[in-house]
């Protein structure tokens, strides 16, 4: 018991209600206390985002989350299977599809083999479609998952199930569960910062939400242009001495107020408002790019289209973790590609691939990625079967979702670089080899992180929740 929980269940008039049971509590409090398991509160304690030492040494202190909402085929990116040609235009074996759940396609639809060309690059071999130029540069950098696999054959339930472990809608996401477990070294940003671009998720704020843990643990969304952050700028004629006066007041009584109740969300509240006021001076600081080298912004591309808003976002996300921030997410939608697979597949890799790639270099040439874990992937990938939804347009075919067997990539620290994992069948259908399950990829990350799964809990009404709710294991072949 720490002592916002003794104030919370403590209060004056239930003293006087129940004597007895309030000095059983006052003395269990001080018994706590002398095993040092009840720190006092003072107020330099308050901050609930303060670096937090991790359940052991781990290798990463700072996550990049490369969402790539939608489903990117894993077909036409990073699992090559000519295979399919065979099958080209025509359906697949029941044996293969029988019980098959699919969005919107019937399992009867016939075969669409990838119209990509694969190489293998680096000393690994590692083999990357021709949309990957960029990737390809630094292949060796990089582990591939081509096993994962997930319940989830919808977006939303396909996001939920990434970034907070479930079905359901109201829990934490992995960002808030790391910056709860491990606090933050920035003192003037958000510890856990979100980047979009793109269309927008289905999931929405449920890829970065609190959950029921304290609201300071929630992404915060930053905006590419301006202020990063609505309203973070003072109103016309207020003074910055004027502005502290007022957050001094409002800090004093909401001190009162926490001391009384030990309601988490009041300190909750105390530190987002004092962290607004810090971070008035850094954010400009942060948005400003006149210190990168002209070499630097062009090897992002910050300075052309189409990669120029995803490579802002990229050059974030680097100069964020340079600062101390845990947790950067960055969305990028869509990838839902159920037409014009080839074209719309190529819109996103020519916005994505050089910015990534330049984050991957540029992290490991400032000694920075042996540090940083980066994570690039969707809530699930395509099928190998073709959906039609416009007949009459041409080169209209596109693919379903498929949850059962898709791929992502890691980089960074804790993982072992230039490998791949997992091994899907002919078809690219099933898994063969290596299953690697949602709740195994976050057990994993948060290993790096240097966080137990089983041992990041919050007791919420009766139960000790994690992110990996009664599942999930950490995968050794994937670390270093």
């Amino acid at each position: 018991m720490d002592e916002l929980t003794f104030r919370r269940i403590q209060t004056r008039r239930k003293f006087f209600r129940d004597a007895a049971g309030g000095i059983g509590t006052i003395a269990l409090a001080n018994l706590l206390g002398q095993e040092g398991r009840a720190a006092p509160l003072p107020e330099a304690n308050l901050n609930p985002l303060a670096p937090k030492k991790p359940h052991f040494p781990g290798k990463a202190k700072n996550i990049i989350f490369l969402f790539m909402e939608g489903g990117p085929s894993q077909l036409d990116l990073f699992d090559p299977k000519p295979e399919l040609a065979k099958w080209d235009g025509k359906p697949l074996p029941e044996s293969l599809t029988k019980n098959l759940q699919l969005a919107f396609i019937k399992p009867t639809a016939a075969v669409l083999a990838s119209r990509r060309q694969f190489r293998k690059y680096g000393k690994s071999g590692i083999e990357l479609s021709d949309y990957l130029p960029n990737l390809a540069t630094v292949a060796d950098d990089i582990t591939v998952v081509r096993s994962m696999h997930s319940e989830a054959f919808n977006h939303h339930p396909g996001q939920l199930m990434l970034f907070a472990g479930t079905l359901q809608v109201g829990r934490p996401s992995m960002g808030a569960w790391v910056l709860y477990g491990l606090g933050s070294e920035s003192q003037n940003l958000p510890g856990f910062v979100v980047l979009s671009s793109g269309a927008g998720t289905s999931g929405g704020e449920s890829n970065f939400s609190s959950g029921f843990l304290p609201s300071t643990y929630a992404g915060t969304m930053f905006r590419g242009s301006g202020d990063p952050i609505l309203y973070l700028s003072d109103p016309a004629g207020v003074s910055r001495a004027t502005q502290r006066a007022s957050l001094d007041a409002l800090r004093d009584l909401n001190q009162d107020h926490l001391e009384k109740t030990g309601d988490r969300e009041i300190a909750s509240r105390i530190n987002s408002y004092e962290l607004a006021f810090r971070m008035q001076m850094a954010a400009p600081e942060l948005l400003d790019f006149s210190k990168e080298s002209k070499a630097t912004l062009e090897m992002y591309g910050v300075d052309k289209e189409p990669t120029k808003p995803y490579a802002t976002n990229c050059l974030l996300a680097r100069r964020l973790v340079e600062r101390g921030v845990r947790t950067v997410m960055l969305m990028h939608a869509s990838w839902d590609d159920h037409t014009q697979i080839d074209k719309k597949l190529k819109k996103n890799c020519d916005i994505t691939d050089q910015p990534v790639a330049a984050l991957l270099k540029d992290l490991k040439q400032r000694g920075m990625l042996d540090e940083t874990l980066v994570v690039w992937g969707g809530e699930f990938g395509r099928t190998p079967m073709c959906e039609i939804r416009n007949p009459s347009e041409a080169d209209n075919a596109g693919r379903d979702h498929h949850p059962i067997a898709f791929s992502m990539w890691m980089a960074g620290g804790g993982i072992k670089p230039g490998q791949v994992v997992g091994k899907t069948d002919d078809l690219c259908f099933h898994i063969d080899e290596d299953p690697v399950h949602i709740h195994d990829l976050q057990a994993t990350l948060l290993h790096c992180l240097g966080l137990e799964h089983t041992r990041l809990t919050y007791n919420y009404m009766g139960r000790d929740f994690r992110l990996t709710d009664v599942a999930g294991n950490v995968v050794n072949k994937l670390l270093s």
